[in-house]
Formats: C-alpha cells, sequence, structure tokens
C-alpha cells in the first residue's frame, strides 16, 4: 500500500501485531519478503484453457501482465530471474509454456520468449508509471507542460538540423495512442519467434 520503499520487515511485524524478531523467525531476509510478495501478485494472474493460437494467448498474457503491475506499481522493480521458483510464478509460467504448446520451437525457446514477453512488459509499464508520476509532480498542468515542449521541438525541427526527426514526426503526426503502441509492441516481440516462412 505504502510502495516498495515503504516495505520493511519492522512495517510488516507491526501490521501483523509482532514483535520484528519473531518475523524474522519465518522469513529471515528482507528479499524473501520481496518474494512473497511477488508471489502474492503473480496468485492474480488468471489461468485459463489455452484455444490453441499461441500468438493470440500471449498477446493476453501481456495485457493481463500490463494491468498486473498497473495495480501493483512496485512489481516492475521486483521483476528479474530472482524471484522465479516461487508457487504462483511457476504456475503463471507452466500456464505460459501450456500456451505455447502449438509453437514449434523447444521449451527453451519458449522459455526465452516468456521471458522476453516479461521484460518488455515491465519495460513499457516501468516507463508508464514515470511518466504518470512525473506528470503528477509538475508545478503546471500537462497541457501547459506540452505545449511549451512541442514549441521547443518545433523550433529545433524548423532549423533543418533534424531533417530524419523531422520525417518522423510529419508520418506520426496525430496524438498517440498507448494502447496501440503496446499492441505493435507486444506483436512485433511475438513475430520474433513465429516459425520463418508464416
Amino acid at each position: 500500500a505504502g510502495g516498495l520503499d515503504a516495505v520493511s520487515m519492522r512495517h510488516v511485524a507491526a501490521e501483523l501485531g509482532c514483535g520484528t524478531m519473531s518475523l524474522y523467525n519465518y522469513v529471515p531476509r528482507k528479499e524473501d519478503l520481496y518474494e512473497l510478495m511477488v508471489d502474492a501478485a503473480g496468485g492474480e494472474h488468471e489461468l485459463w484453457e489455452p484455444g490453441g493460437d499461441w500468438r493470440a494467448e500471449m498477446l493476453r498474457v501481456g495485457h493481463q501482465t500490463r494491468a498486473l503491475m498497473h495495480r501493483h506499481p512496485w512489481l516492475p522493480r521486483l521483476m528479474s530471474g530472482v524471484h522465479s521458483s516461487s508457487p504462483n510464478t511457476l504456475r503463471y509460467l507452466e500456464h505460459c509454456l501450456a500456451c505455447l504448446d502449438p509453437l514449434e520451437a523447444s521449451y527453451g525457446t519458449k522459455v526465452e520468449l516468456v521471458a522476453m514477453l516479461n521484460a518488455v512488459v515491465t519495460m513499457y509499464v516501468s516507463n508508464e508509471l514515470a511518466v504518470a508520476e512525473r506528470t503528477r509532480s509538475l508545478p503546471w498542468s500537462e497541457e501547459q507542460e506540452h505545449a511549451v515542449r512541442a514549441a521547443y521541438l518545433g523550433g529545433r525541427l524548423a532549423t533543418g538540423a533534424y531533417p530524419r526527426l523531422a520525417q518522423a514526426f510529419t508520418q506520426g503526426a496525430g496524438p498517440i495512442d498507448p494502447e496501440a503502441v503496446f499492441e505493435r509492441t507486444l506483436g512485433r516481440v511475438l513475430d520474433g519467434f513465429a516459425p520463418r516462412g508464416r
């Protein structure tokens, strides 16, 4: 509730109504507490009966993981291979591999796909959370911020010193749709694992 920086053995012990030293009998280190937190959050993953379309299944996994990380904004900071052997994490990985059964690839490659998908989702959500936090801390409105930045950028591009950037902004005119960008990002990751010629 208070974010990752508020997590301490002392705070958890106080919430449980026990002494800090008593808690150490059950959770030897704060890192173990982190692993329990990751496992608890991982228990929120919906596990469904795969339908046979591995690409659609993994897109669903990616969207679900993104929503999970937004519900628990501390989670991206703890995403690593260190916390990958807890019960809920193992169930999640087994589910992902079941979703990938139709993909013609070794299980090693499939595990790599799941790891890459999780890494991309983690990076994407980390950026979303950072932008949201920065926006909340602005001393002026978000619209004012965008207007000042757009004016500065327009002035820089007008100098002719950045012709490729100018083309990029001209071709990509209009507001960015974060949902569409997320979908394309996941799709490009998954495309890298599709069998050749398909």
